[in-house]
């Protein structure tokens, strides 16, 4: 996400931990931390509605594709990607828009452009006759969707951060993070009834709806001011966080081969649960950011990347092995699971030598690599499907991911070298 130059007081993963010590020198929480949650989650919640819409799509959108259009795997994994790229493309535009029109400004103009991304699908289902004309309208709509991603996940978190504080800037984006993987959690079964039940254009009439009537919730809360600073050429910042985007990417291919091909996967074994095996993968997300994000202020970026790396390697590793649903959905938690804090730990040390007037530009430049990711991941894996099966593409997420692992290691061997330096 790309966040303007103010937020500079707090590292992107020190948890705010509104808590006192007890008599056993134990932390228990504050009243205050329930407080803080209840006035951050109204502006994650466009946040939630964005990517609920996108869960609702990626449970459904690459069996459409390739089993009613009758496209390659190929295309299939194109129509999942499609929002990346404009993801990819819009992130600096996002930025802008915050720092120049406002936070409150950027989710309504994303919102509306949720909306309309849920009309053009709607359209697009109603020419399933015509199947070239069915997928150019549904990649409009994909396109449209992936440019409301940037606005509103961008301008959501910035307008919350002004709501509660720049002191409480981490826990606005823990909360950001958990709203955007829970959207997709929960959008994947839905998007799998609406289907069962109505057809497929009930997807885009679920897209018109989150995203139109999430406007009305916005118009109510308050505005947000407008900061401006001077930044460093964005190059320079880009070289610089570089090597841990790299790993971020590499890192992400583990969720992009999952969410984009479990559902084919799955009806190429003749099996039913797929939207649960997404849901399993975003509740460990979940679960593991509430439990464990303190643990990189503990134990530092590099160490928590490592772990969660080798989780995520795992879990791909036993995807790629299963036989049975059960495995399946191991594979798919402990994916979701190691997953969860790989964002946050390489950013927090991809930030640690930027000045602080260009870490918002720092954090933009380092979640691009995320957003690159998951817009090749879908053609190539298809691709590597369409060889040599769904198992191999399992292998080589898992074999991306432990290349990560292993540049992660490599990157805190050198960040110690040059700390033990500076110290000698």
């Amino acid at each position: 996400m790309n966040y303007p130059p103010f937020i500079l007081e707090k590292q992107m993963t020190a948890i705010v931990q509104n808590a006192e010590r007890d008599g056993d020198g134990k932390l228990s929480p504050s009243p205050g931390a329930a407080s803080l949650n209840r006035r951050i989650v109204p502006y994650v919640f466009f946040s939630f509605a964005c990517y609920l819409v996108i869960g609702i799509q990626l449970a459904v959108l690459p069996g459409y594709v390739h089993l009613t259009l009758g496209f390659s795997t190929v295309l299939a994994g194109l129509s999942i990607s499609a929002e990346y790229v404009a993801t990819v493309v819009t992130r600096p535009f996002a930025g802008w828009v915050v720092d120049r029109r406002g936070a409150k400004y950027s989710v309504l103009v994303g919102l509306m452009l949720c909306g309309a991304s849920g009309a053009m699908t709607l359209v697009s289902g109603l020419f399933h006759a015509l199947p070239w004309l069915g997928l150019t309208l549904l990649l409009t709509g994909r396109l449209l969707l992936g440019a409301s991603e940037s606005l509103v996940a961008t301008g959501a978190t910035v307008w919350g951060i002004f709501a509660v504080g720049t002191e409480n800037t981490a826990t606005v984006i823990s909360w950001n993070g958990i709203c955007t993987y829970g959207g997709v959690a929960a959008g994947a079964p839905i998007g799998v009834f609406l289907v069962s039940l109505l057809g497929f254009p009930a997807i885009g009439v679920a897209g018109m709806l989150l995203g139109f009537a999430s406007i009305a919730l916005a118009l109510r809360l308050p505005g947000a001011g407008v900061i401006h600073g001077e930044k460093l050429p964005y190059h320079h910042v880009f070289g610089r966080v570089a090597p841990f985007g790299v790993g971020l990417g590499l890192g992400s291919i583990g969720f992009g081969v999952l969410a984009t091909f479990i559902t084919l996967d799955f009806a190429h074994q003749h099996w039913t649960g797929a939207a649960f095996a997404l849901t399993l993968f975003g509740a460990l997300f979940i679960f593991a950011r509430l439990l464990f994000a303190d643990w990189i202020n503990r134990a530092g970026g590099f160490v928590v990347a490592t772990a969660c790396f080798s989780v995520e390697t795992l879990g791909l590793l036993t995807l790629w092995l299963a036989h049975t649903r059960s495995m399946v959905f191991a594979g798919a938690a402990l994916t979701g699971f190691g997953f969860s804090l790989v964002f946050p730990a390489l950013g927090v040390e991809a930030v640690r030598e930027i000045p602080p007037q260009d870490k918002g530009t720092a954090l933009g430049a380092y979640g691009v690599f995320m957003d690159f990711s998951l817009m090749i991941t879908g053609p190539v894996a298809g691709a590597i499907i369409g060889g040599y099966g769904y198992p191999r593409m399992y292998l080589f997420a898992g074999c991306s991911v432990l290349g990560a692992l292993l540049l992660t290691v490599a990157l805190g061997a050198v960040a110690r070298s040059r700390r033990f330096a500076g110290l000698g």
